[in-house]
């Protein structure tokens, strides 16, 4: 019984693989770093002018610029938003949330 020899990854295969890990990089970055835009916001969360209409501008801001801070106090969740590289406040989302009771 003779074994078949694979070839090594084609040069596509390997961009592609490059470019797979490279994403899943970025993105775990943005996570860590706290980017609006992997904190599960709505796209009408992301208005960040207040002008009543969320641009293509906006929602990319959300992935580079703005940054999500989460505070909880009870049953009271506040979403706090900032420029990336400022700690100033712009915009806080407070909520209640009720959890069902432990049995």
């Amino acid at each position: 019984m003779a074994l078949i020899k694979r070839a090594p990854f084609t040069a596509r295969r390997l961009a592609a693989l490059g470019f797979f890990v490279m994403l899943l990089i970025v993105l775990g970055w943005l996570h860590f770093s706290g980017a609006a835009a992997t904190r599960g916001l709505d796209r009408k969360d992301m208005d960040w002018n207040r002008d009543g209409t969320t641009t293509m501008q906006e929602m990319l801001q959300s992935l580079y610029a703005v940054t999500v801070t989460t505070t909880t106090e009870g049953p009271r969740e506040c979403r706090a938003f900032s420029w990336r590289g400022d700690d100033k406040v712009f915009r806080v989302d407070c909520r209640t949330v009720v959890k069902p009771d432990k049995q």
